[in-house]
């Protein structure tokens, strides 16, 4: 840990780590001695006292301004991902329509990522069904090609001029000049230009008329009525707005709901919303600094020319430049000035509202309810639960199950043989699974730690699994579930009933459920195995190749002592002589488990 008094009170950003070394936090501070003295020597809440608990490690790096400090958190937030930072979690690239007005004969496509590469972007759409609809539009209403070809040589022209929806350029039918009148009127398109793009049509419809090509007039007719139909569809939030982002948040208790509306040459082209459920700030504009940065440090997402907010963080100035460099043009950061601006505002703001009420699923009720009987810091969302099945203290397995934000999530399933106890001895059994798994937790083996961990068993095993965890330094709460009566048992020995039918109890007792499931199913396994082993090991001439030989073929004990001494006789590596004495000594052995 480094001593806070060397700590210089300069700009720069700073690293919390746990004991395994995993980032835990990144920050960035005017001053890196007040802030983090404000962390270890100051009051602070609930959400950063349970962060510092976790804290074994820091390190800091010092850097020239506020500015650069931002840019390298964002750098390294990006990097580690941290569990206690700000991160709109969807994994989803925002897609774009792509104009190659870079190419001689250019084309629309669609990309997840958009370059500086002197090409025309539009987007992002959300969501991306709205993008399939403009392109689908496109390809049918408009002359330009689709395909990727370079179209430096001559060439047949391919099935999309036969129907129509191709000039074909590439055999020459078509003159670049009049090619790109095509590409003009599709950019017209996607900026919402109604206007000039129907005034284009109309002048074109009326000219081939006169031109006595009334079949052609008639197509652009139909491009024109299709166009005015799609344009009435358009939310239209103002002529006066160009690009911009609407950015709210609406925060109840630890929870917070962001919302971002995205408004495109003066269209409304969706909107996105996350749920914030923790996360580490100091105050609202540190909250909505970090929910800016977390929006746009995805590639995918290219920053508008202007962004919304209801209030000015302090420091804006800083993420306008670095807005900036995502952009390659200037960013303007504000409150909103017209009419309109403020009605978006108010959409967004209600929007988010109304999410984070929508968000109460059963499952939320079911866990805010059980934050509150077990008296837990923060509502948990992910429950790691063992157990372990033995017979006689034979075949003995321990199990761990995991369940996340509503769901099991098998991936991070164990099923452990018991190999250093012996006998009947559940505690020592727990013991060792504990152990094996929890030492996991956050390590290289990918498993990530729980927030709260139940035991299938009594006060005993509860106080055996406590013990191990308070040795590895792991500071997750941990109950038992007892049966007859189902009861969850605290560290104190406190109980409540679980027979109240109240959604947290249902939701406990479904994963110590699903936690003994599967520790009984690899139990039946190894036994199942086991017979069939045993059974089949005490026949003189039969090893192991000509055991798996049989199993493989037959399936069952029960299948094999069926057979006919020829049928066995014929496999490979046996004879008559060996088929007769496999068949005698299966017929003198009862299996309850064939």
């Amino acid at each position: 840990m480094i001593d806070l008094n060397t700590v210089p009170s300069l700009p720069g950003v700073y690293i919390f780590k746990d004991s395994r070394g995993k980032v835990l936090y990144v920050g960035k501070a005017k001053s890196l001695k007040n802030r983090l003295r404000s962390y270890f020597h100051g009051n602070i809440d609930q959400r950063k006292a349970k962060m510092v608990q976790l804290v074994k490690d820091l390190s800091y790096i010092v850097t020239s301004s506020e500015y650069e400090a931002l840019v390298l958190e964002a750098n390294l937030i990006k990097e580690h991902r941290p569990p206690y930072n700000i991160l709109l979690r969807d994994d989803k690239n925002y897609p774009y329509l792509r104009i190659t007005i870079t190419e001689e004969w250019p084309r629309v496509e669609v990309v997840r990522k958009p370059k500086r590469d002197g090409n025309l972007y539009f987007g992002p759409y959300i969501p991306a069904q709205s993008m399939w609809e403009a392109l689908s539009f496109i390809r049918k209403n408009f002359q330009v090609r689709t395909c990727k070809y370079s179209l430096n040589k001559p060439m047949r022209p391919c099935v999309q001029y036969q129907m129509k929806r191709c000039p074909a350029p590439c055999a020459g039918f078509i003159s670049r000049e009049d090619y790109m009148k095509g590409v003009n009127e599709v950019i017209l398109f996607l900026k919402g230009k109604k206007t000039e793009l129907l005034d284009r049509l109309y002048e074109r419809m009326q000219k081939l008329s006169h031109e006595l090509k009334f079949e052609e007039a008639a197509i652009v007719r139909d491009q024109i009525k299709k166009l005015e139909k799609i344009f009435s569809q358009q939310r239209v939030v103002s002529q006066k707005i160009e690009d911009m982002d609407v950015l709210t948040f609406y925060q109840e208790d630890s929870k917070i709901s962001v919302n971002v509306l995205f408004v495109r040459d003066g269209l409304l082209i969706g909107s996105r919303d996350w749920i914030i459920k923790k996360s580490i700030y100091e105050n609202r504009d540190e909250l909505l600094n970090s929910v800016i940065e977390a929006l746009y440090l995805k590639e995918s997402l290219i920053p508008p020319s202007e962004i919304i907010l209801e209030n000015l963080p302090q420091n804006h100035e800083h993420l306008e430049l670095w807005l900036k460099e995502k952009r390659g043009s200037d960013v303007i950061i504000r409150t909103p000035l017209i009419q309109e601006e403020k009605e978006l505002l108010e959409m967004s703001l209600n929007n988010a509202r109304i999410h984070l009420k929508s968000k109460s699923s059963p499952v939320e009720i079911a866990l805010e309810e059980l934050k509150q009987r077990l008296s837990l810091d923060e509502t948990p969302s992910k429950i790691g639960a063992f157990d372990v099945s033995t017979l006689f203290g034979t075949y003995s397995v321990g199990s761990f199950i995991y369940w996340e934000d509503g769901n099991f999530n098998k991936s991070f399933y164990r099923h452990l043989k018991i190999k250093e106890t012996h006998g009947i001895d559940d505690y020592s059994a727990m013991k060792e699974i504990v152990l094996r798994i929890v030492r996991k937790f956050n390590a290289q083996e990918g498993l990530p730690a729980p927030d709260l961990i139940l035991i299938d068993g009594g006060l005993g095993h509860l106080n055996t699994a406590l013990k191990v965890i308070k040795e590895l330094n792991e500071e997750i709460p941990c109950f038992a579930i007892a049966k007859e009566p189902d009861r969850l048992i605290f560290p104190d020995r406190k109980e409540i009933l679980l027979e109240d039918k109240k959604p947290s109890s249902l939701l406990l007792k479904k994963i110590r459920n699903e936690a003994h499931r599967f520790a009984i199913s690899y139990h039946k396994k190894l036994r199942k195995k086991a017979t069939f082993q045993s059974v089949l090991e005490k026949i003189p001439g039969v090893g192991k190749k000509r055991r798996l030989t049989l199993l493989k073929h037959f399936g069952s004990i029960e299948k094999i002592k069926s057979a006919s001494a020829e049928e066995i006789a014929s496999l490979q590596g046996f004879n008559l002589k060996l088929a007769e004495k496999i068949i005698e000594q299966l017929n003198k052995t009862s299996h309850p488990d064939g």
